[in-house]
């Protein structure tokens, strides 16, 4: 008896989400609905895919071959529900997004509406994670990335560079004075990052001529976080106009050190896996995405 489609998502899905409840969740389905789908798949192939413990799920070596087989079948289908989608100039089917939890809040977020009604078709998963993930392990099928890229399997397009510059509210400043210089910093309160530390190395010179390397007095493991840290008053921080764009018209928060302040930016890309045949719906939001984000976020 051959396997079907429900039992082969059921199994790869389970893969993916690391357990057969979280697999339900994605699927819209019950855990004994995904659990009784492997099992059947089980029963038909003969063999064991998954060895299961208290704590995990793990492959076992014919699960190993059965997922590349399952993957390729999977991809094939959407592939082919596309083709006939885009013959009716409908685009539809799922995206996965992923991106970090700033570029998803400050800038996704705010235009994904218009995406929507755009493009009714297609149902979007929009994924935050601060540090950068398998897109494979995950089944993204595009991810924002900020900063270089050091991964050879990703093909990515660019969507510009970000510059970086210190702010601080105007409440901060008429406490505690603006500094004129970058060693003033010293008696400042200096908000940065608690996991990221390279982004701690903020667009200044030292009294060496070297990066300025701060030690945060108060740290935060999120861009967002930070921004709202620093829109509190609690101190200055150094932060991408991507995310700052609107306190900074409003007046909310105000450069400091400007003058002083070199050249420094956060470049921005989409990227996707290299073996993947990029599908419609994902041209369509990398479009839509360049097309939106204003001149003001990004330099070229």
């Amino acid at each position: 008896m051959k396997s079907t489609l429900e039992e082969q998502l059921a199994f790869v899905a389970v893969v993916d989400c690391g357990s057969i409840t979280a697999a339900a969740e994605r699927l819209e389905m019950t855990v004994s609905g995904v659990s009784r789908a492997l099992n059947r798949l089980e029963r038909k192939l003969g063999t064991t895919l998954l060895r299961r413990t208290t704590r995990r799920l793990e492959l076992t070596e014919e699960g190993e071959t059965f997922l590349g087989h399952v993957r390729s079948i999977l991809a094939a289908v959407d592939s082919a529900e596309e083709a006939i989608a885009r013959h009716q100039d409908q685009p539809q089917g799922r995206l996965r997004v992923n991106a970090a939890p700033s570029f998803m809040q400050l800038v996704i977020v705010p235009v994904i509406g218009e995406f929507r009604r755009r493009y009714p078709g297609i149902t979007l998963e929009l994924d935050t994670h601060d540090r950068f993930i398998d897109l494979l392990e995950q089944r993204v099928d595009l991810a924002i990335r900020i900063g270089e890229l050091e991964d050879s399997s990703l093909h990515a397009r660019p969507l510009g560079s970000s510059p970086l510059r210190l702010l601080a509210s105007p409440e901060y400043l008429t406490r505690h004075g603006a500094p004129q210089s970058v060693s003033d910093l010293d008696q400042h309160s200096l908000l940065g990052f608690s996991q990221l530390d390279h982004l701690n190395r903020w667009p200044l010179l030292d009294g060496y001529g070297q990066p300025l390397h701060v030690k945060p007095a108060l740290s935060a493991s999120s861009g967002p976080t930070l921004l709202e840290l620093v829109l509190a008053g609690e101190g200055i921080a150094c932060l991408a106009d991507y995310m700052t764009i609107a306190p900074r018209r409003q007046g909310r928060l105000v450069d400091v050190l400007p003058n002083q302040t070199q050249l420094q930016t956060q470049r921005l890309s989409v990227v996707y896996y290299r073996q993947t045949a990029l599908s419609q719906r994902a041209r369509l939001f990398m479009d839509f995405l360049a097309e939106r984000l204003p001149g003001d976020y990004l330099t070229a």
